[in-house]
């Protein structure tokens, strides 16, 4: 029950957090409304895990289960989500965009002219878990609220003219 408690409020979060109604995350999750609706108030009897899966992975989010580590094996260094948003941003063209930059634009839903094609690759093609990570980091680090910083990236896509549903 605690973990049916858990994913009700981080499924109610997030999706309100990113702006999206009920009957929008199920159309992109392939759910109905009334199982997002059951799964927000805790009231659902049966989810598979494949069904589980699609909704966490449209809201970016992650049912983590450790792996184990040798004995005395240190945990790796984690690199940070602006940094790895921004990398991926870059990867097909010759200038890269400054992880300074990225969260300038994040922080306020501005694009800055010689980054949109870096911004509309991030927005089109980055998985919604490494966008969430930075929203994340973000809200932790400049203390601007999540919802705002999704805002920011469903302006910025719009913006771009961009055609992932997610934005819509």
């Amino acid at each position: 029950m605690l973990l049916l408690a858990e994913l009700s409020r981080a499924v109610r979060s997030r999706r309100s957090d990113m702006g999206l109604t009920q009957s929008r995350l199920a159309l992109l999750s392939g759910l109905s409304r009334a199982t997002i609706n059951q799964i927000e108030n805790g009231s659902i009897k049966d989810l598979s895990l494949n069904r589980t899966a699609r909704l966490l992975d449209v809201l970016g989010l992650s049912i983590d289960i450790g792996a184990a580590r040798p004995r005395g094996a240190q945990p790796m260094a984690k690199t940070p989500a602006s940094v790895l948003a921004a990398r991926t941003a870059s990867v097909s063209y010759r200038k890269e965009l400054p992880p300074e930059v990225l969260k300038d634009a994040l922080l306020s839903g501005q694009v800055p002219p010689q980054f949109k094609v870096h911004l509309n690759t991030l927005l089109e093609d980055a998985s919604v878990n490494l966008l969430s990570r930075v929203v994340e980091e973000l809200s932790a680090d400049r203390g601007v609220e999540r919802a705002q910083l999704w805002r920011n990236m469903r302006s910025m896509a719009r913006q771009l003219g961009s055609l992932r549903g997610l934005w819509e």
